[in-house]
């Protein structure tokens, strides 16, 4: 590291792209419009309200590195509906009307381009919206002109992306995943193992625009897009934003394995009723969330390293779409647990939550931190964002950390890193 710290430029608007203008992108807009009027404050943001541990005493994350401010952000995006944002988020019922109602103005002037989207991906939900053209590669450079024309229109300095729709039904890499040759070839014959998240991807990546993945799709966790994203310079993170009951298993397993307890079950259930429970409720796209929340357990407890411990755990998983709930998702868990002399025990928990009021502050920071990592120059896949994830994408040959307290420290000492060479 260098002893001068070097000025990272953050004048200008940041425009920030959301795929999906839902429940959670909305409540998102909201919030930061809401707290930009001093109606509320971004409980959750660890940009906003984050603290680091520093050889001089405890900062603010916002005073250590250099952050894009809330009110040089601006809102953009696309969805299969064309409600725009106030109409859509007063629809999802997340947050009080009399707040939206405050916000009305500016809510309704950031109004959804029509979206790429395609049945095959998402069967349970379906819209007017929608882009048309004669190849995947058309609909990939309609959705660059949106780009450039958001960029331009609202006079931003810099954009980022940040994956907010539906979950996808479940993918397996193929060959035309394998290379951007392949990949650009696959776009331009409609190759049906392209996903319409892998296609805004690509057109993030080409716009050397910073891409999040927020749902458990195959996405930009392809080498044809790392490729990419390393050629242009462009930093990418994902997958699954953890939000509900993930968030509550690398909470508590990592304190069962502190302690050397044994687990031989967890069962885990949910009941939600939003868009994202509609599209849940096929068995396709039930898989590719099952496989994301699947994995925490095994990448915490280490079977192989303690197997008298982990050896026969059972890990089992179930959503339930039940409209009634809107967007309050409630989550239930049984873990069997072992102790001294192989006595069993019981744990119980009980997670009433709203699920976009948890992802809201978490697009914000993977928002803001890709911007910066975009302005640090560190391209590709960003390992220090596996805080925000269910399935962290990591560099080919090494498996994800799943601990949240572990993933809390590899950010933190990334951001004390960024701090030493950056000024703010």
């Amino acid at each position: 590291m260098m002893n001068q710290k070097t000025k990272v430029p953050i004048r200008g608007r940041l425009g920030i792209l959301t795929p999906g203008m839902g429940a959670v992108s909305t409540t998102f807009m909201a919030g930061v419009l809401a707290t930009r009027a001093g109606w509320g404050r971004p409980i959750g943001s660890l940009t906003q309200m984050g603290s680091i541990k520093t050889e001089e005493g405890e900062k603010q994350i916002s005073d250590l590195v250099p952050l894009a401010k809330l009110e040089d952000i601006v809102f953009g995006g696309w969805d299969i509906f064309s409600d725009n944002a106030y109409e859509a988020a007063s629809r999802a019922q997340v947050l009080d009307q009399r707040l939206l109602d405050k916000l009305k103005d500016e809510l309704s002037a950031i109004r959804p381009m029509s979206a790429v989207f395609s049945s095959r991906y998402v069967r349970n939900i379906s819209g007017p919206n929608i882009k048309t053209g004669s190849t995947l590669m058309d609909l990939a450079e309609q959705l660059i002109d949106d780009i450039h024309q958001f960029k331009h229109q609202h006079q931003c300095e810099r954009l980022v992306m940040i994956w907010c729709a539906s979950t996808e039904a479940y993918l397996e890499p193929s060959d035309v995943h394998k290379s951007l040759e392949a990949f650009e070839k696959g776009l331009c014959e409609d190759d049906a193992s392209i996903a319409p998240s892998q296609i805004y991807a690509y057109a993030a990546i080409r716009c050397g625009v910073a891409f999040a993945n927020g749902a458990p799709n195959l996405t930009c966790d392809i080498p044809a897009l790392l490729a990419l994203a390393n050629e242009k310079g462009v930093p990418i993170s994902g997958k699954d934003f953890k939000t509900g009951q993930t968030l509550m298993k690398t909470i508590v397993a990592p304190g069962l394995k502190a302690r050397a307890l044994g687990v031989n079950g967890w069962f885990s259930t949910n009941i939600l009723g939003n868009r994202d429970g509609a599209v849940l409720d096929d068995p396709a796209n039930f898989k590719s969330k099952e496989v994301s929340k699947g994995n925490v357990l095994e990448g915490i407890f280490n079977a192989q390293q303690q197997p008298e411990l982990y050896s026969d755990l059972y890990h089992k998983i179930r959503i339930n779409y039940y409209p009634p709930r809107g967007d309050d998702k409630e989550s239930w868990d049984n873990i069997d647990i072992f102790g001294w002399l192989g006595y069993p025990m019981q744990i119980k928990i009980n997670f009433l939550c709203k699920d976009s009021i948890l992802a809201a502050p978490i697009a914000m920071d993977l928002a803001l931190f890709s911007d910066l990592a975009q302005r640090c120059h560190m391209s590709g896949i960003q390992e220090w964002l596996s805080f925000y994830y269910k399935a962290p994408q990591t560099i080919a040959g090494t498996h994800p950390q799943h601990d949240l307290f572990k993933q809390l420290t590899l950010l933190e000492s990334t951001l004390l890193e960024i701090s030493k060479t950056y000024a703010v």
